[in-house]
Formats: structure tokens, C-alpha cells, sequence
């Protein structure tokens, strides 16, 4: 738990556990909701708005939102780009220069959960733009920081793996170094994407609400 009050709660998503999922599969969601019912004795549903998601193997900050009230307000912010985010990563490579924009065009898959690239006006075809700077040069790697400008499927990584640069561990996109706990199933992997720093208006005091998520300690092994 990074934050809380009446409403909104927003938490430190382990990777590999699923943001949302069906009634019966573990997920970010559930835990959440069962924290609540729990701590505060309510006997009936718990309402919980979902205005932003994690990807499976990714971890970091997760905003949920307590009330519809307050779920309108966030969503609206995230729908108009006004929300802050800041992702931490590890890639294969020498990232140059030192910061930088990258702008790709990117088009989802139909029944995929992958995207692709894209040509200007092509059906689909959608914009990506993403701010990176060097954090911290590796053995073989780069620690960075990525700041979407929009909210593409898969972008960060993508847009990562385009410029061989992929994320550890993510064999999605590429075959890059292992990362992480062992996993015997590929969708208990995680990958060296971490959601670091998310920033929003809180939908009822109207100020700047800022939280920064720990990162896995597994993180401190590479």
C-alpha cells in the first residue's frame, strides 16, 4: 500500500499478478478489494474503479479509485494525458544519446496481445512517443527512465526493442537476457519494467498527488 484515503488507494503491483482478471483467478484487483472489505468490516460488494492497468509481467504503482465520483475524475485525467508517468527499465545495450524522444507508429494486432510497427495512415496505425534518459550505465545493459507521452499498447517495451534495446527478460519482443525468478510457465516470467512514479490531481482536494512505487528486490540482483 503507497497511498489511501477516502478515495483512492493506490498500490505497488508485484509482477507477475494480473491487474484485473475473471472471479476465481489471483489478481491485483481482488487482493485489493478484499483489503478493503476486510480492514473496513463492510459486509457487502466493494466498489473499485479501474482507471489504468499494469501489464502481467510489469510491476509498480496501480491507482484504484474508491468511489465513482472519483473514478470519473481519474479517468478523465488519464483520457486527456494529464497523468505523469514514470517507468524504470533495464535494456540490453548502450542507450546514446543520453536522453531523448522516440516516435513510432504502432498498430495492435487483431486478437494479439502484441503490437507491431506501423506506417503513417495506415489502418490502426497509431502514434507512439516516449521521453527516456540514462539513469545509470550496466554490464551490457542501461538502467533508464521512460516517460510515455502517449498510451500504446506494449509501448514502452516496443518502442525499446525496435532500437535493440529490448527490456531484460522480455521475450516478447525480443530474446533478451534472463530476468527475475526462475518461472516454469511463461506467464509467471516478469521482465525489468517497473512503473516507478505516477502523478495525478486528486479528484477531490484538486491538488498534485505524487507516488513512487519501491522497486522488487530481485531488481537489485542485476
Amino acid at each position: 500500500m503507497l497511498f489511501e484515503d477516502h478515495h483512492l488507494i493506490v498500490v505497488n503491483k508485484p509482477a507477475p499478478l494480473l491487474t484485473q482478471a475473471p472471479p476465481g483467478v489471483p489478481s491485483l484487483e481482488a487482493a485489493v478489494k478484499g483489503y478493503i472489505k476486510a480492514k473496513y468490516h463492510k459486509p457487502a460488494g466493494v466498489y473499485l474503479g479501474v482507471p489504468h492497468r499494469l501489464d502481467r509481467p510489469v510491476s509498480g504503482v496501480v491507482l484504484f479509485a474508491r468511489n465513482t465520483k472519483a473514478a470519473q475524475r481519474v479517468h478523465a485525467q488519464f483520457a486527456d494525458h494529464r497523468v505523469r508517468k514514470v517507468y524504470w527499465a533495464m535494456v540490453e545495450g548502450e542507450v546514446t544519446p543520453d536522453a531523448g524522444t522516440w516516435d513510432d507508429w504502432v498498430r495492435k494486432l487483431p486478437e494479439e496481445a502484441r503490437t507491431v510497427q506501423a506506417a503513417a495512415g495506415e489502418p490502426g496505425a497509431k502514434l507512439a512517443t516516449l521521453g527516456y534518459r540514462v539513469l545509470k550505465r550496466l554490464d551490457g545493459g542501461t538502467l533508464l527512465e521512460l516517460a510515455p507521452l502517449t498510451g500504446r499498447m506494449h509501448q514502452l517495451r516496443v518502442q525499446c526493442a525496435w532500437r535493440a534495446h529490448p527490456v531484460f527478460g522480455d521475450s516478447t519482443y525480443a530474446t533478451p537476457r534472463p530476468f527475475g525468478p526462475p518461472a516454469e510457465l511463461p506467464r509467471d516470467r516478469v521482465i525489468a519494467l517497473h512503473a516507478r512514479e505516477l502523478t495525478v490531481e486528486h479528484p477531490f482536494t484538486k491538488q498534485p498527488l505524487t507516488v513512487t512505487a519501491p522497486l522488487p528486490a530481485y531488481w537489485g540482483e542485476v
